[in-house]
């Protein structure tokens, strides 16, 4: 465990040593409150809720993390450093998981501050906060399901622009498919992929969240998405890394 946390406290350092952490954590709030305020008509509903702040945000995530992620190998394989970084006393296992971990405190920290939302919303009314906690728990989730799979893109090219491509359509994927249009085309055309996409889909998980549901079945589910998307990612680091 001690050399994957080596590898997420290398990453994490590199992130705020460069403008990365800075123009990523700007451009999140100022989407999310504009989204949040303007087009979610956060006023004019006139409810003491983050609903509208949940709505937007795994569409955001849908743009951004894949910023963050597209770097994590290509780079790596870029620069010729990724032989380096396997053949510390390490395995490609715990690198893969260190630069996840990484990632994914980055989101936490970017997450984190967003609270004015949530006081905001407590000054205006009497919001059920646990409601807002298990939307968070959420979002957590979901930038997680969305990293692991940056990763396992960013491990497949040396190119950013095409690893940041990849994880935006394959995201995009698993973003729309209880997308009604999608649900009926698929219910017409191709019954058992329609059932199939409807229980791989994201947003429907993420929604049981901002309604205040934690279901263990959810859980598992961005678990079991997340442990294989990092397995694939090793499995393509170690194909790859010699390219």
């Amino acid at each position: 465990m001690r050399p994957a946390l080596a590898v997420a406290g290398r990453e994490l350092r590199a992130y705020f040593a460069t403008p990365v952490a800075t123009v990523f954590i700007v451009i999140f709030l100022a989407l999310q409150g504009t989204l949040t305020f303007n087009l979610g008509g956060f006023f004019d509903r006139a409810q003491a809720d983050l609903n509208p702040f949940f709505n937007f945000i795994p569409w955001v995530f849908l743009l951004l993390i894949p910023a963050i992620t597209m770097r994590l190998w290509a780079e790596e394989r870029r620069l010729g450093t990724i032989e380096l970084l396997l053949t510390l006393p390490i395995t490609q296992a715990q690198a893969v998981l260190g630069k996840f971990a990484a990632a994914w405190v980055f989101c936490a920290i970017a997450l984190a501050l967003t609270f004015p939302f949530v006081i905001v919303v407590n000054i205006l009314g009497h919001p059920d906060n646990g409601v807002i906690a298990a939307g968070y728990l959420g979002c957590l989730l979901v930038a997680g399901a969305f990293l692991s799979v940056g990763a396992a893109m960013s491990a497949v090219t040396r190119n950013q622009v095409i690893a940041f491509v990849l994880a935006v359509a394959v995201c995009f994927i698993f973003a729309v498919a209880s997308n009604p249009v999608v649900n009926d085309f698929l219910a017409q055309n191709a019954p058992a992929a329609g059932a199939f996409a409807r229980r791989l889909a994201i947003i429907d998980r993420f929604t049981n969240f901002t309604r205040g549901i934690i279901a263990l079945r959810d859980l598992i589910y961005f678990g079991t998405f997340m442990a294989f998307f990092l397995f694939l990612n090793t499995v393509l680091v170690d194909q790859r890394k010699a390219d």
